[in-house]
């Protein structure tokens, strides 16, 4: 898959028109227990097609600002989605959701086939030797950058599929965030990888990439480098088949997932996508995802 093309242009504006993007599940208004950086493992919903408390919520989402692209500002509330307050552990969290995916392909591949399931609270991914991704634009800067929650359901492991190698580099649940950064300080080699995607795109790669994925095999915690450029890393947040076919549910710190990835602070966070594929292995694979809240930096008292 040509992982260097991913997210290009990520300050470009999402859609407005429904026909050429797809609406994003939406928080439910429920309690849940604290949830740390690991996994845990959260109740099914009505007919078992979306989390009953991944994320929690009151507020849907709304379109984003007139020029496209969603901010979240020091309280959290934005474009990006109206602000859901989350009961955590009796601790209540300002959340912000994405509100619309805007569909992204990828040049030469098939295209994976994702649609809003389970009363609109899952996205359903399935692929078919195919890869390309869903991505919402936003800009957070540094300093606003919380943490990050999500969940997604996979029922199968893709045959051959391991996100360490080149040429089998599949997996059945991504979750990516694309960051801004001087591209003065790229290597001369990843120079030359961001001008042939821009010059195939016509869209420039975003300065990093980090992704979060499910693996086969790879051990859960370890940090993988793209084998073709640096400028993307991925963390493994499920490994194997040990949690297949249950909603698993995350929060994470962006600012010390990437310090981990990349050994130095994020820039802007400019784009988040869904990504299920299985263009490598010429397989098959399957996934859904619930909402992708933000939660604002702590201020200091």
């Amino acid at each position: 898959m040509a992982l260097t093309l991913l997210l290009g242009a990520c300050a470009s504006p999402p859609p407005t028109d429904e026909a050429d993007g797809l609406a994003a599940p939406q928080p439910v208004a429920v309690a849940v227990s604290a949830v740390s950086s690991d996994a845990g493992t959260v109740g099914m919903g009505a007919a078992g097609g979306a989390p009953s408390g991944a994320v929690a919520g009151g507020a849907t989402g709304v379109a984003g600002t007139a020029e496209g692209t969603s901010k979240v500002g020091s309280t959290g509330a934005s474009a990006f989605g109206r602000v859901a307050s989350t009961v955590a552990g009796g601790t209540p969290r300002a959340q912000t959701c994405v509100p619309r995916w805007r569909p992204q392909r990828l040049p030469g591949k098939i295209e994976t086939r994702y649609t809003l399931e389970a009363g609109n609270r899952s996205v359903r991914a399935q692929a078919a030797a195919s890869a390309s991704l869903l991505r919402h634009a936003m800009r957070v800067e540094p300093a606003e950058l919380g943490a990050l929650a999500f969940s997604w359901k996979v029922p199968a492991l893709t045959p051959g599929a391991d996100v360490r190698q080149r040429h089998t580099e599949d997996a059945a649940a991504r979750l990516v965030l694309a960051f801004e950064g001087d591209a003065a300080r790229l290597s001369a080699r990843n120079q030359a990888l961001f001008e042939l995607a821009a010059a195939v795109t016509g869209e420039r790669p975003p300065f990093a990439t980090l992704m979060y994925v499910w693996d086969a095999s790879a051990p859960v915690g370890e940090v993988i480098t793209n084998p073709r450029t640096d400028r993307i890393r991925k963390i493994v947040l499920e490994s194997g088949s040990a949690h297949l076919n249950q909603w698993r549910s995350y929060r994470r710190d962006i600012a010390a997932d990437f310090q981990a990835a990349y050994g130095e602070p994020p820039g802007a966070l400019v784009a988040v996508a869904l990504m299920t594929d299985a263009d490598n292995t010429g397989g098959e694979a399957l996934a859904w995802y619930g909402p992708v809240c933000l939660e604002p930096a702590p201020r200091a008292p």
